[in-house]
């Protein structure tokens, strides 16, 4: 009797959601290729991002520790415009984009990941799957992955009526080193999570390991975002770069329009506290629009969708990047023994997709309320940057 093949899994998407899955299907015995769009080094569009048991497991599996890529918080504490923070103990560890890409990058140095890789069409005859991509080039497996975020191609080519929609409101963001915070500033920040809040707007700041993962302190980085609700008519105007050209969904760091940027210091002195505008003022800003994506589907023929590919949940749930893992370590688990000349585990990948779309209701709802508690995002919340 022949040896069944092995199956070879395609994944689009090259960020932590497609390499959380590179590492699952590999695990289970599959050959493993990623094709990623982007055409040079990847870029962290968040920067920070809270420890969740998801994230831990993979990385423990990986001979890696939590404590070896978070920066520890002792303590929790809220700002106000005038007088002293209200503080309580509340114990977290917390990473960055960057790190953990790193850190799941490194151990795939084997494995096939391809750069500047545009999906333009996917076909599936029989038991095999063909994507294409925009240079003309073109890869076969026997099952897709699609993790590319929540501009999807992949959902896009498999459900073409779904659409992002803008939720009302943006981050703005800043990640500095935390020898470029004054050491007053940095004295607040240093081992809490800081927090202030008023009809409108959020703003949330802690900090991160440094650019190349260090967690000693004098190495680490101030990570922070603010929330603030701003009219979809007012978007291309804050999106607009220095060179000219209008971004969709991220303005990159130093591409904000300095009339922007001042108009930007003039709202935080009057809506935020000085500590956080003094932080917003030795900053590189950049900014993304926030946007929902509601859930449909996640399995096709020879083909799934995880992480935000599959519908978005809102930042304020801090899981965002752990929902994408637990997809993939769910998908990895229903194709399990599968091979490339077996029929695919059917009843296993509906029963996935049924459990992760359940989590992503009940995830995506709870995001939406967190949301709505500081008016983010309704109907009659406070408006910024409005055009004149």
């Amino acid at each position: 009797m022949e040896p069944s093949r092995t199956a070879r899994a395609v994944i689009v998407g090259g960020s932590l959601g497609g390499l959380a899955a590179a590492h699952e299907l590999a695990a289970v015995g599959a050959d493993v290729a990623v094709y990623e769009r982007s055409a040079g080094n990847m870029r962290a569009r968040g920067a920070g991002i809270v420890m969740q048991p998801e994230v831990e497991d993979l990385l423990g599996r990986l001979g890696v520790t939590a404590g070896e890529v978070c920066v520890e918080l002792r303590e929790r504490q809220y700002l106000h415009r005038h007088g002293q923070p209200d503080r309580y103990a509340m114990p977290q560890l917390m990473t960055s984009w960057d790190t953990l890409y790193r850190t799941l990058r490194e151990p795939l140095d084997g494995v096939c990941y391809q750069l500047d890789s545009r999906l333009r069409r996917v076909t599936v005859e029989g038991a095999e799957v063909t994507a294409e991509f925009g240079d003309g080039y073109a890869t076969r497996g026997n099952f897709l992955v699609g993790a590319d975020g929540i501009g999807s191609a992949t959902r896009r080519l498999l459900d073409p009526a779904t659409r992002p929609s803008y939720s009302g409101y943006v981050a703005w963001r800043g990640l500095e080193p935390e020898s470029a915070v004054p050491d007053e500033l940095l004295d607040l920040l240093s081992g809490r999570f800081t927090s202030f809040g008023t009809e409108g707007q959020q703003m949330l700041c802690y900090l991160v390991p440094g650019a190349g993962g260090e967690v000693s302190e004098g190495a680490r980085r101030v990570n922070w975002v603010w929330y603030t609700n701003v009219a979809e008519r007012d978007l291309p105007r804050l999106l607009t770069s220095r060179s000219g050209r209008t971004y969709a969904t991220f303005l990159p760091p130093g591409e904000i329009l300095p009339e922007v940027g001042k108009e930007l210091m003039a709202t935080a002195e009057v809506a935020l506290p000085p500590q956080f505008t003094r932080l917003i003022e030795v900053s590189d800003v950049f900014m993304q629009p926030v946007f929902d994506l509601a859930p449909y589907r996640m399995v096709a023929d020879h083909a799934a969708l995880i992480g935000d590919a599959a519908g978005t949940v809102r930042p304020h749930t801090a899981s965002g990047t752990s929902k994408a893992f637990g997809d993939a370590a769910g998908l990895a688990a229903a194709l399990r023994d599968w091979a490339a000349d077996r029929p695919l585990p059917a009843e296993r990948l509906a029963q996935w997709e049924e459990d992760r779309l359940v989590q992503l209701v009940t995830l995506s709802g709870a995001g939406m309320d967190l949301a709505a508690r500081s008016q983010l995002g309704t109907p009659g919340g406070r408006r910024f940057f409005a055009a004149a």
